[in-house]
């Protein structure tokens, strides 16, 4: 099959389409954990809303009332949305980068593929497995039996970390390649679009907390690619040290750009005068994930600049 010698590069080509594949699969599982667990939680009577009964007529409340129980479902349907949003987003690009009639666009396209392919299958499965982690916790004591489905999807969704290529591996893949490849093209054009977006929204008030966030986020992950480039060739077990968590900071990134870009549909939507309660969700979630996920991207950002000086210094026998 193919020329002598080209196996491993006919072989990449299936398993970078099976690593997009791998991603959705943790969205996917993800997906259906956070339904089961909705349903759960507005079914489930337990306790009393700390602000006074909400279903006085009966023994308990449901849980949803419980401000925990909605933040493990609110972490879940904004990582799930805007991680949906991401991968079909990648996936136009791959689309542009063989049938574009514009050399640039299949370009673009071309790098894009390369550079969130990582970050799709390793951001977004390790995500997913937290995902289906919430929905068994919503749950309780019931989701770790086998009456309802929570167990499964935590136990289906875990392998999705492991094959066509292990998370650690796909973080050292985009740090270690992804990232150098062409001079740094992708990366530096995505970046571009980034400020790109910004420029044309940040004096809209309705979007002005989506789109600070996705400044701070973007200025972060720039921070982290130079420090990369400073300090990655000099020690390569830098690079290694930071992968996940510079991974984590991608990700996290790359989400903040899709729930802008949706939080900026769905205010034209309002504007134009649709009272569709879709959009305002929309624009819900958008503040939620920026409020409450999006400060994680200052963590990931603090322990990759540690380097691997501390990481490497216990001798294999002190494990």
């Amino acid at each position: 099959m193919g020329e002598e010698n080209q196996g491993l590069r006919l072989m990449f080509v299936m398993m970078n389409e099976a690593r997009i594949g791998v991603g959705l699969q943790g969205v996917a599982q993800a997906e259906a954990a956070y339904q089961a667990a909705a349903a759960f939680a507005k079914d489930r009577l337990q306790g009393r809303s700390l602000t006074g009964p909400k279903n006085p007529d009966g023994p308990a409340d449901p849980i949803i009332v419980h401000p925990d129980v909605r933040r493990m479902l609110m972490d879940s349907k904004a990582i799930i949305e805007a991680g949906r949003a991401f991968l079909f987003w990648t996936a136009l690009h791959g689309d542009l980068a063989h049938g574009s009639p514009d050399e640039a666009v299949r370009q673009k396209g071309s790098d894009y593929m390369a550079l969130m392919t990582p970050v799709v299958k390793g951001f977004l499965t390790d995500r997913g497995f937290k995902v289906c982690s919430d929905a068994m916790q919503v749950h309780g004591g019931s989701g770790f039996t086998e009456h309802f489905p929570a167990s499964q999807y935590l136990r289906d969704c875990r392998i999705a970390l492991i094959y066509e290529g292990t998370n650690g591996v796909q973080a050292l893949d985009l740090v270690g390649r992804k990232l150098a490849a062409d001079g740094g093209r992708g990366v530096m054009g995505f970046f571009a679009e980034i400020d790109a977006y910004v420029g044309a929204h940040e004096n809209d008030p309705a979007l002005a907390l989506i789109i600070e966030g996705l400044s701070k986020a973007k200025e972060e992950l720039q921070d982290a690619t130079m420090w990369l480039m400073a300090n990655g060739l000099a020690n390569p077990d830098h690079a290694g040290a930071a992968s996940t968590d510079y991974m984590h900071l991608f990700g996290l990134t790359a989400l903040a750009y899709m729930w802008a870009m949706m939080a900026k549909a769905a205010q034209d939507k309002i504007a134009a005068g649709d009272s569709d309660p879709y959009y305002a969700t929309r624009l819900t979630l958008a503040r939620y994930y920026v409020e409450r996920i999006l400060p994680e991207t200052g963590a990931h950002l603090a322990k990759l600049k540690t380097g691997a000086d501390t990481l490497m210094s216990l001798p294999a026998e002190a494990f």
